[in-house]
């Protein structure tokens, strides 16, 4: 039986988060599927950073690192994430990029294992944390060995400081078994460190229970934090004590405006900053984060399988006669958010579609994401994107619309 919009209507009508959408302010006539690169923009954000600007900043000036608490503000949003995570409040922080806090990790790691050789990481992970563990390599006089996500725990041996990786592939959304991972790493005297980019605000996470060392995140994909929102960085309470990393900024001193020569390393999580925080994004990522109120991550988690479900039975049902091929898991407990699906022009397929105000985008070769953030996506919105694209790869409007660079479309 063909899958129909009115049974996507029932199931939008059934939706426990159905109230979550009401929190977005969302274009009219899009559909927006990229939510995995940039999450929507979560009403109450605007005006929380016109109060930081106008009465923070332009009334208060610098009185309020103190009167509007921007010194605790990396801390005191850490926490508030901190339940999305699996995490205690003690072990979450929000600064720098995910590039510069998986520097940071990488290099503690390597520092509470001395005398092991290798950095272990996962081949096909994205570019930029790989850059950084060929970078964390070469200044440690380390050797950095690399294999797909699924041989990671088979792989670590006696020589390995630190195995890394990402929890959900950016391409494929392929999810690992992060407690069964880490109980490997750990086996083996390894520490682990995880990338949460396409977890955190998307599907359950428990980094204590599961035992994770470190992990950092994105606090500008699922959790709608805004363009270039910092990230977050997760350290065990077991390990806070030792960890020691590179980047001995003032803000990670334990008293900074004493001005001491030397470098005190403050307690606790604050030890993973750096330099002086941005603090109209910190208090934007604040804001944003107000969106997930009374959100259950199971719930949230459930969804989203729900929606990526639907998306790949109508990808069958609809699209696979044009050559469209699925480039995900079909099992939604090894699944992120995210579909992607393949085509010999789907950089001309994603741009049509972005013509008719139905968002995703591309990675080349010639894989076409489609992101379904639970919070906002409704099971209708999927059913119309699909329709789209069965319209589209009919007519072959995508033909006019061939690339004249490799690249992204955003």
């Amino acid at each position: 039986m063909p899958i129909n919009r009115r049974d996507c209507d029932a199931q939008d009508r059934d939706d426990p988060l159905a109230f979550a959408r009401d929190r977005f302010s969302l274009p009219e006539g899009v559909i927006y599927l990229d939510g995995n690169s940039l999450g929507a923009l979560p009403r109450g954000v605007a005006a929380r950073v016109a109060e930081t600007v106008e009465r923070e900043w332009g009334r208060d000036l610098i009185a309020s690192w103190n009167t509007a608490d921007w010194y605790g503000a990396p801390g005191r949003v850490g926490a508030k994430l901190a339940r999305l995570l699996g995490a205690r409040p003690s072990e979450v922080t929000i600064t720098d990029s995910i590039s510069v806090n998986l520097f940071k990790l990488l290099v503690a790691a390597c520092r509470m294992r001395p005398g092991r050789t290798e950095i272990l990481a996962e081949a096909g992970n994205f570019p930029s944390d790989n850059h950084i563990v060929d970078s964390v390599a070469r200044l440690l006089g380390l050797t950095a060995r690399y294999v797909p996500a699924s041989e990671i725990a088979g792989a670590v041996g006696p020589q390995t400081a630190v195995a890394t990786l990402s929890h959900v592939n950016y391409r494929s959304a392929l999810m690992q078994d992060m407690g069964a991972v880490t109980a490997a790493i750990h086996a083996a005297g390894a520490l682990a460190v995880w990338d949460l980019a396409h977890s955190s605000g998307a599907v359950l996470l428990d980094l204590d229970r599961s035992g994770s060392d470190f992990a950092v995140g994105c606090g500008y994909k699922y959790l709608n934090g805004g363009p270039g929102a910092p990230s977050h960085i997760f350290v065990a309470e077991r390990h806070l004590a030792h960890f020691d990393q590179p980047l001995t900024g003032w803000f990670g001193h334990a008293d900074p405006f004493r001005f001491e020569p030397d470098f005190a390393k403050a307690p606790g999580i604050r030890a993973a900053l750096c330099s002086t925080p941005p603090i109209v994004s910190l208090v934007a990522f604040e804001a944003a984060l107000d969106a997930f109120d009374d959100v259950e991550m199971a719930e949230l988690a459930a969804k989203g399988r729900a929606l990526c479900d639907l998306f790949i039975a109508l990808a069958d049902e609809r699209l696979a006669r044009f050559g469209v091929a699925l480039a995900t898991p079909r099992d939604g407990s090894v699944r992120g958010n995210h579909v992607s699906l393949r085509h010999p022009n789907g950089y001309g397929v994603v741009r049509a579609l972005i013509g008719r105000g139905v968002i995703g985008d591309f990675r080349a070769p010639d894989a076409m994401r489609f992101g379904v953030a639970p919070l906002y996506i409704r099971f209708t919105d999927v059913f119309d994107a699909v329709a789209a694209m069965e319209d589209v790869l009919a007519r072959e409007t995508w033909r006019d619309l061939a690339p004249t660079e490799a690249g992204a479309v955003t």
